[in-house]
């Protein structure tokens, strides 16, 4: 009878465990036996964008470097609409929303947020010329337009009672820089724009006008679902924590943002307009002679060069389109740096050759810096800087890390310990950042079918050799 109770006993709690839920894994361990990491993203400039068949933008980058640590794949879930990435991660569509979003007051209280890992601005903007600068909210004399779901749309909400008079609205149907453009096309009058959206678009735009800082040093954060558990949040915390120790963080801002923080209306405007009316003359030896290069980063380096002036001469004797040195062009068998196609032929070869002296180890895009520095500056002190990198703890093979040394080359405590002494170190700098800007210009340019083409009609100069050279 006792044995009978015992097994009957034994039957119930076997029973009873097999109805009681089993364990269920945790978000981070979901996510490695899915095989895949999903994030939510907006398609933008500074996000998430399609280049050809390639992905890029900064949150693209880092998702796909998380996912690789991960060792899983990535799925990017993008959309227009900032309020359909509440949706997807509200609906677990998706794990995390990487989407250059700041941490707001209404959305702290629903969401989870990772580490800050860029600061950004929020700006009021119109187009310049179209009335006097408001200096502040109570001269902003006509409407302001946010994108619905924005937190500048949430700020306006909050605020709105503190400036009565004030005139906005949120839209569905136009994202962060559609707006601006509307801006320019003067659809619209004012909007608000984040830094580096901002930044990005005025190198298209010059005529984008700040009117005052609307909020300042805003943390841009991953968000993350707060009913889930803290697996992946934990993790999130681990891999920004390693980023930024390891100086990785730094290397990927600067890559999308570095060169773009500077802006110049005038420079930018004088640009674009040689971009439309001298570019076009040159454009077909550009290509002929690019090789391996993109030949609209070697119409960059022109266009720093001499801003595209054939018979450009410096104080030091550097001649041409392409402003080379006359032993420079004697190797690369230019007869006359004077001539447009062969100074952009020479210079060709000559920027091929100071990327194939950079050592092979260093990925692009750090690689194409360097060579820009040394075509600028010269291999044997940019191998000084590299050095003086090195021995102050930082990379020598990053370019983030050997710029901040290039400028110590102008004084004497630094470059008598040097091979090759004194450099103005600070010139190879503002090089590179006006290069990539440039290049970065005539790119979004080129995509969309607004550099012009037209017959090449040039008056080549008369004189060869060293007459003309």
């Amino acid at each position: 009878m006792n044995y009978c109770k015992g097994f009957l006993t034994l039957l119930a709690l076997v029973l009873l465990a097999g109805c009681a839920p089993q364990p269920q894994p945790d978000h981070l361990a979901e996510i490695q036996q899915r095989g895949v990491l999903r994030v939510g993203t907006l398609l933008g400039p500074t996000t998430y964008y399609h280049e050809f068949e390639n992905e890029g933008g900064l949150e693209y980058a880092l998702a796909a470097t998380f996912a690789e640590q991960l060792d899983v794949e990535l799925e990017i879930v993008s959309r227009y609409n900032v309020n359909d990435l509440f949706g997807l991660i509200d609906n677990r569509q998706v794990d995390l929303v990487a989407a250059g979003l700041d941490r707001t007051p209404r959305r702290d209280r629903s969401y989870r947020f990772g580490p800050p890992y860029q600061e950004v601005d929020q700006r009021l903007v119109y187009r310049q010329g179209s009335r006097d600068r408001p200096r502040d909210w109570s001269q902003v004399d006509d409407e302001v337009v946010v994108v619905a779901g924005s937190s500048h749309h949430e700020w306006l909400r909050r605020n709105t009672q503190s400036f009565p008079n004030l005139r906005w609205r949120a839209t569905n149907e136009h994202d962060a820089t559609e707006l601006l453009r509307s801006v320019i096309d003067g659809e619209i009058a004012f909007t608000i724009a984040d830094s580096n959206i901002l930044d990005m678009q005025r190198r298209y735009f010059p005529n984008i006008s700040v009117a005052f800082t609307v909020r300042d040093n805003l943390d841009v954060s991953w968000m993350l679902a707060p009913g889930r558990d803290a697996s992946l949040y934990a993790e999130v915390i681990r891999f920004f924590g390693e980023l930024r120790q390891s100086g990785e963080l730094d290397r990927l801002i600067d890559q999308h943002f570095g060169h773009v923080s500077q802006f110049n209306y005038v420079d930018t405007s004088l640009f674009i307009d040689a971009v439309q009316s001298t570019l076009p003359k040159y454009r077909d030896f550009f290509v002929e002679h690019s090789g391996r290069l993109d030949w609209r980063l070697l119409a960059a380096i022109s266009y720093q060069e001499s801003l595209w002036n054939p018979r450009a001469v410096s104080a030091t004797g550097v001649r041409g389109l392409m402003m080379l040195t006359l032993p420079t062009a004697e190797a690369m068998g230019v007869s006359s740096r004077l001539n447009p196609e062969e100074s952009i032929r020479g210079g060709a070869r000559y920027f091929e050759r100071m990327l194939d002296t950079i050592p092979a180890r260093i990925p692009e895009p750090d690689r194409t810096w360097f060579a820009l520095a040394a075509y600028n500056i010269g291999y044997g002190h940019l191998e000084d800087a590299r050095v003086m990198t090195e021995r102050q703890g930082g990379d020598p093979d990053r370019w983030i890390d050997v710029r901040k040394r290039l400028p110590l080359l102008r004084q004497k405590k630094y470059y008598r310990q040097t091979r090759f002494g004194f450099a103005r170190g600070d010139e190879p700098v503002r090089y590179v950042g006006n290069i990539r800007r440039y290049y970065d210009t005539l790119v979004w340019l080129d995509e969309r079918g607004r550099i012009p083409a037209q017959p090449l009609e040039i008056s080549l100069p008369v004189g060869s050799g060293d007459e003309a050279n």
